[in-house]
């Protein structure tokens, strides 16, 4: 392949990504993924290594091109077979994201795998919404190991069954998997058209250039970075489970390209349930880099070759089985996205940004009746970082989240809820020549009883400013006026109504 050869073969590689996501969205049930976008989609080669992704959920996608491989490996897979995990031990996130995979086949050859991934806001966990906050795996659903889903093009219906067994909606659950399965099978037909154009050996050629060039591509940008070891500390508000300010640290070596992200000095894994899977560290250190690569560097496996990972095991962000995982996801990948982040300020202070929200401000909650109830889940925009290039904006959903927040229409003709404010929450962003983001306000009314979980974070530690810009405001959550602590699981009643205030992003520069 010619370079325009190349380009045209990653850009339809990319484009099957996006048409699965398409078909998801359209097809979903639930207003988690069919609104909020809350999933993504991928393509992989025969052995597991990224080949191109849709511009959807970064953590999704990052934890998926760190452990994909393993998943795939040492399985018989046969076509029209399809596999469905969430285990994060296993190479999931935490147990509402459900993955599945399915392989293309030419010529009774396993030529790539295409994969999707979507949250389900139950996963069978007793509190509604999946999110709890527990000490122990298990509390926060049901675990699925690798297991067939679809077997020759027949859907397994006693593992569809299993699966919606342990949820309070099945028609939602089996919903979802259907769009999920149709998307999968999107992605498998427009994969097979490609290789019947160009055949398996093209194809696989093809990977191995893309591979490369992406390679060059990193290598180029990773050499323009000041050598050296740069460090950075940050806290994490707490766990839910009584321990405060729980210490997060990096090393970050650069050499010649090379890139070494060492966790070392990072506190065990706690009791509650911010612990990290491998999975997701690498997602958000593999995003932080990828931020400063030329934006024509492809999304395959070739781009995070130069970047090694270090992380004892058992810390909070190299997490073991069984631990408690649901805000781990969430929380902690958006807070080592700004670790990282601040450990590079300290080489290239002009081409990183301030401490964004760094939550993504966990909402989750429901009922339960003789009918099932309902469950609901969102995350909560807030303020981005100031940078060299400009302020930060205003009430986005930043760094390792991608999803939206669901349209008021939406969320009041569904629930029993009505929204009483939704507002930016001026003046949250900090200060500087570059002012910070500011975050919003969402007021929430309930108008039935209703359990609730709060997996929140920046309530204690604002985001940091760089070069003297000063620090956002941290968030609060309060409840009938109350403030509430940062993870809180409580029972409201009508009438009652909850305040979520995002936090502000970090301004750059000192104010002139």
């Amino acid at each position: 392949m010619d370079a325009i050869q190349l380009s045209i073969f990653s850009s339809r590689i990319s484009a099957a990504c996006k048409e699965m996501g398409a078909v998801l969205r359209r097809a979903a049930f639930s207003p988690n993924i069919r609104d909020r976008l809350d999933y993504s989609c991928a393509v992989f080669d025969p052995q597991g290594q990224l080949c191109a992704q849709a511009a959807h959920i970064p953590v999704h996608l990052g934890s998926m091109a760190y452990a994909m491989a393993d998943l795939v490996q040492g399985r018989d897979w046969l076509p029209g077979d399809m596999v469905v995990v969430n285990d994060p031990f296993q190479g999931g996130t935490h147990l509402p994201d459900v993955t599945l995979i399915a392989p293309v086949f030419v010529d009774q050859q396993c030529a790539a795998f295409v994969a999707n991934r979507a949250h389900h806001a139950d996963i069978g966990a007793e509190s509604p919404g999946s999110m709890p906050i527990g000490n122990r795996l298990e509390q926060e659903g049901l675990i699925i190991s690798p297991t067939v889903l679809v077997k020759n093009g027949e859907i397994q219906r006693s593992v569809l069954d299993w699966i919606s067994a342990a949820t309070h909606n099945t028609a939602v659950t089996q919903g979802d998997f259907s769009a999920q399965i149709s998307a999968n099978r999107s992605g498998v037909k427009r994969i097979e058209e490609l290789l019947a154009g160009m055949g398996i050996d093209a194809w696989l050629n093809g990977l191995a250039m893309l591979n490369a060039y992406a390679e060059r591509m990193a290598r180029a940008a990773l050499e323009e970075l000041p050598d050296g070891c740069y460090e950075f500390d940050d806290l994490m508000d707490d766990d839910g489970q009584g321990n405060r300010d729980i210490r997060l640290h990096v090393c970050v070596t650069l050499n010649a390209g090379q890139v070494k992200v060492d966790f070392s000095g990072t506190d065990r894994q706690v009791q509650g349930n911010i612990n990290c899977p491998l999975a997701v560290t690498a997602a958000a250190v593999f995003y932080v880099f990828r931020c400063l690569m030329d934006e024509r560097t492809p999304a395959c496996a070739g781009s995070f070759r130069l970047i090694q990972l270090v992380a004892p095991e058992g810390c909070l962000v190299n997490a073991r089985p069984p631990s408690a995982v649901a805000a781990g996801n969430v929380e902690t990948s958006s807070r080592i996205v700004d670790l990282v982040l601040g450990a590079l300020a300290r080489a290239i202070p002009d081409r990183v940004a301030a401490a964004s929200q760094g939550t993504m401000n966990n909402l989750a909650m429901g009922a339960r009746d003789k009918q099932g109830g309902w469950d609901y889940y969102e995350t909560i925009a807030g303020g981005m970082g100031a940078g060299k290039q400009g302020g930060g904006l205003h009430a986005v959903q930043t760094h390792m989240t991608n999803t939206l927040n669901t349209p008021i229409e939406v969320l009041e003709a569904a629930y029993p809820l009505r929204i009483r404010r939704y507002a930016l929450r001026t003046g949250s962003g900090g200060n500087g020549q570059r002012k910070g983001g500011d975050g919003l306000v969402r007021e929430y009314e309930f108008l039935a009883p209703a359990q609730v979980t709060l997996l929140t974070e920046r309530r204690y530690h604002s985001p940091w400013g760089l070069l003297g810009g000063q620090e956002g405001l941290a968030g609060e959550n309060r409840l009938n006026g109350e403030i509430l602590p940062a993870k809180a699981a409580l029972a409201v009643e009508s009438g009652d109504r909850l305040e979520i205030f995002t936090p502000g992003g970090g301004g750059f520069r000192s104010a002139p």
